[in-house]
């Protein structure tokens, strides 16, 4: 097989800002295997908090051996941004050998549009009320938040889409006690879940809170392995693929997940439509699904994936699988 990597940089329609800093561009790396004249390709998103770099990444699927398939892949690399876009390379291939869509491979139901959530990024009170009065027409919000002031951010984002569906991403940023202070309050305005209100690793303190709004984890919910971990604290878990390791792991997390009576969230990094075709899959009657980040973009994929009122649309061949 022939392994080719190239780094990919997308404008951003507007200035993104979490807790943890903002950006104006998505940098993605591509990945393309090419394997008896079929290619197929994956995109990854390198990500700091995971310690996660572009030269990181490429650096573990240049060391790749010349024949691998899925099943070897899985003990190759860990999870990550680098066996994700090598996995879902994989599966377009596949898909393309034999004429069919990965859907059919992997033995899913045909996949429909699942309503997506819409990310405001953080920013003063002012500010987010403007933006959800701009996307009040969205089903559901998504409000970047993090901070110790953000009750007034709550309030105002409220105020500029008094009907919409809310649900809140601390990214780590909240202690217990602000947590313990704003929880009575998500509930009293409309939130449905709030992902990831304290920091991984010193999230044992949910065990012992009440947690009137469902509590989601994104940084502390990896891949099955993090299952365990999770007991007592959460409500419902986020895939993404660029943290479990690809679409084929993500799958398995899902239905492992769900055994385990957890809901199931569907997220994603800021990335292209290559990035979210694969994880509409996944996204498939999620109790959540956030796959927005080609709506952030000022650019994209030639072929893009379909947004329209009824939700994130499965890809066309043309694009993925």
């Amino acid at each position: 097989m022939l392994i080719e990597t190239t780094r990919d940089v997308f404008k951003l329609a507007q200035v993104f800002t979490i807790s943890r800093g903002s950006r104006t561009e998505a940098k993605v790396l591509t990945v393309r295997i090419a394997d008896d004249g079929v290619q197929g390709w994956g995109e990854c998103v390198p990500y700091a908090r995971y310690g996660e770099t572009m030269e990181s990444v490429e650096a573990q699927i240049n060391g790749l051996p010349e024949v691998f398939d899925r099943g070897a892949l899985m003990e190759l690399l860990p999870a990550g941004a680098a066996r994700n876009a090598v996995d879902c390379a994989l599966w377009d291939i596949e898909a393309k050998r034999a004429g069919k869509r990965v859907w059919q491979l992997a033995g899913l139901a045909k996949p429909g549009p699942e309503i997506t959530a819409y990310t405001l990024s953080l920013d003063t009170p002012e500010k987010m009320r403007d933006q959800a009065a701009k996307h009040a027409f969205r089903p559901l919000l998504k409000i970047k938040l993090g901070t110790p002031d953000d009750m007034a951010r709550l309030e105002a984002v409220r105020a500029g889409a008094p009907d919409v569906r809310i649900i809140v991403d601390a990214n780590e940023g909240w202690s217990p006690e602000i947590y313990t202070d704003l929880a009575p309050h998500l509930q009293h305005l409309g939130v449905v879940l709030v992902e990831q209100p304290l920091p991984a690793g010193q999230d044992g303190a949910l065990i012992d809170m009440q947690r009137p709004v469902p509590v989601c984890a994104d940084e502390s919910c990896h891949d099955r392995d993090s299952l365990a971990g999770l007991k007592g604290k959460y409500d419902v878990i986020n895939i993404k693929l660029d943290k479990t390791g690809g679409l084929t792991e993500a799958l398995k997390l899902r239905d492992a997940a769900r055994d385990q009576g957890y809901g199931v969230m569907v997220g994603c990094m800021v990335g292209s439509s290559l990035a979210m075709a694969p994880a509409t899959l996944v996204a498939q009657g999620a109790l959540v699904v956030d796959l927005d980040g080609p709506l952030l973009l000022a650019e994209d994929r030639e072929t893009p994936l379909t947004f329209d009122a009824d939700g994130v649309h499965p890809p066309e061949a043309e694009l993925w699988g």
